[in-house]
């Protein structure tokens, strides 16, 4: 059975998962769609549920990037501790 099926996209919800798991599917919806051989109704589910992948996939980025840390470095070229990443 296909993971991107509406049933099968339903039971696992994008929040439930794993970054590397969302990214696998996403991409995979992405080339089912540019394939175009998908019935309409299936492809405005499967949309949906990129949508709702991208979204998740964007929020774990952003947890990540504010876990990030840079090494300050002192007036001696010497670690003097860490500072906040600037992302933006």
């Amino acid at each position: 059975m296909n993971d991107l099926t509406p049933d099968a996209s339903a039971a696992a919800a994008p929040d439930d998962l794993p970054f590397e798991r969302a990214l696998e599917q996403l991409e995979e919806i992405v080339r089912r769609l540019e394939r175009g051989d998908v019935p309409l109704d299936e492809s405005v589910a499967i949309y949906e549920r990129g949508e709702a992948l991208k979204r998740h996939c964007e929020t774990l980025l952003k947890r990540a990037e504010a876990r990030i840390q840079k090494i300050a470095i002192g007036p001696d070229g010497r670690a003097a501790g860490t500072a906040p990443l600037d992302v933006e």
